[in-house]
């Protein structure tokens, strides 16, 4: 109540002095410890709540509230959910999204704060999650959108955090992160980008297929290969078990069309999700050829993820592949050595993920455009990679116009990485560059 007085006295007080002609003094902010009130005094935020933290912390949930459409902000807005992990104004900020929803844990710091012991906010992206608009406009859901989100929200928190800002993210979060710079370049000090693909051309998908016959032993991709096939030979027996499956958990495949289609798709999908999720030592889990059927479902299952394709996973990625079907792209593998065991044409097309009353139309230019402002203009980057990850086939390069940035590979490893797992001399030069984007060198 005390906070709400002082507030509303604060702003007759400016209205009386504005009225009359008088310069407007400064307001005093309140102190760094009375961070929530300071939060909520930012006009369009709103505290939804507060989490126990350690000592030293503050951890608030927050929504800010956003236009649908930042062209016309007065053609409706919806609210965007945050959560804040608070240490000190005077430390720097972490900006993180997984481009996706807020996840379970958005209280979970990231390497760059650690690294940094900085302060972090985490966004979840427009139409994931609950920050929807309520019309459901999709066309809203863009690239250029989600990017001005976030530039209006580091515009509006740099009023309490004015040290330097550092964007992250990984995979999709780190597209996310990388988009934002090629729309609003000064909006953060430096960017790491982690496991980030970059499919400049949806139309040529070699580059994916060429990895997969490189990545891990010969060995170990014919393993894959091999059980990819007893997949599809056993279907039936394969499509039985995930029927059931569906029904005693009550899931539907309406949007993919059936478990058929849905397991085809899966099988397809394998070697990419392999090679993403696997650890080190997950090629001598891959099952024999006179493996039985229980225990070849029960691999199949667990690498390929198969609750994804049910009607009620899709669901909370929709959004996920929409931007996929109209911006950012996704591959098609070639599998000559499935020839004549598949029965679905076309069902690697993302159109197979979106229900059919959501229009998809695919922009060509906007990755091009990304890709060419990266090597050309891009500045204070950080790519870092696995050097196993097939989702990284086609990855953000540094050109000749890229300034003071970085493309780091981390050994033999897949989709979920870490600056601490470079080599020595790399991690090194990645903590140095990062630190010091951040003026904490």
């Amino acid at each position: 109540m005390k906070n709400a007085t002082t507030r509303l006295l604060a702003l007759f007080l400016m209205t009386v002095l504005t009225a009359t002609g008088l310069s407007v003094p400064a307001l005093a902010q309140p102190s760094d410890g009375d961070i929530r009130a300071r939060i909520e005094a930012v006009p369009g935020m709103r505290v939804l709540g507060e989490r126990p933290a350690a000592a030293g912390q503050i951890i608030l949930d927050l929504a800010y509230r956003q236009p649908t459409d930042h062209r016309h902000a007065d053609q409706g807005s919806f609210d965007q959910r945050l959560t804040l992990v608070h240490k000190s104004a005077q430390r720097p900020m972490v900006l993180y999204s997984s481009g996706y929803d807020l996840g379970s844990s958005p209280n979970r710091l990231t390497e760059p704060t650690e690294l940094l012991d900085a302060n972090q906010i985490t966004t979840e992206q427009r139409f994931f999650g609950t920050s929807r608009p309520e019309d459901s406009d999709w066309s809203k859901l863009t690239i250029w959108q989600a990017a001005s989100d976030h530039h209006r929200l580091v515009t509006a928190l740099k009023t309490i955090y004015q040290g330097a800002w550092i964007s992250t993210g990984g995979s999709k979060g780190g597209m996310t992160a990388v988009y934002h710079r090629r729309f609003y370049p000064q909006d953060v000090a430096g960017t790491v980008a982690y496991s980030a693909p970059n499919n400049t051309d949806d139309r040529d998908d070699t580059a994916y297929d060429a990895r997969l016959e490189q990545v891990g032993s010969s060995e170990c991709r014919a393993a894959i290969k091999s059980a990819q096939r007893e997949a599809l030979i056993r279907r039936e027996a394969m499509t039985q078990r995930y029927a059931r499956w569906a029904e005693g958990e009550k899931k539907t495949f309406r949007t993919v069309g059936s478990a058929d289609r849905a397991f085809e798709l899966a099988v397809l999908r394998l070697p990419m999700m392999f090679w993403m999720h696997q650890p080190t030592g997950g090629c001598a889990s891959i099952p024999a050829a006179t493996a039985t059927d229980d225990v070849l479902y029960a691999w199949v299952a667990k690498v390929t993820q198969l609750p994804v394709y049910t009607d009620q996973t899709l669901e909370a990625f929709t959004p996920y592949f929409y931007q996929l079907g109209t911006q950012l792209g996704y591959p098609q593998f070639a599998t000559p050595h499935l020839e004549g065991l598949l029965r679905h044409p076309g069902v690697q097309e993302i159109r197979t993920y979106v229900p059919r009353d959501i229009p998809l139309h695919f922009q060509r230019s906007a990755m091009a455009d990304i890709d060419r402002w990266v090597r050309r203009h891009g500045s204070s980057l950080m790519f870092v990679n696995g050097e196993n990850d097939i989702a990284v086939a086609e990855h953000f390069r540094p050109g000749n116009g890229t300034c003071d940035s970085y493309f780091f590979n981390v050994p033999e490893a897949n989709h979920h990485i870490s600056i601490t797992g470079l080599r020595p001399n790399d991690a090194d030069r990645a903590t140095a560059a990062l630190r010091r984007w951040a003026g904490r060198s």
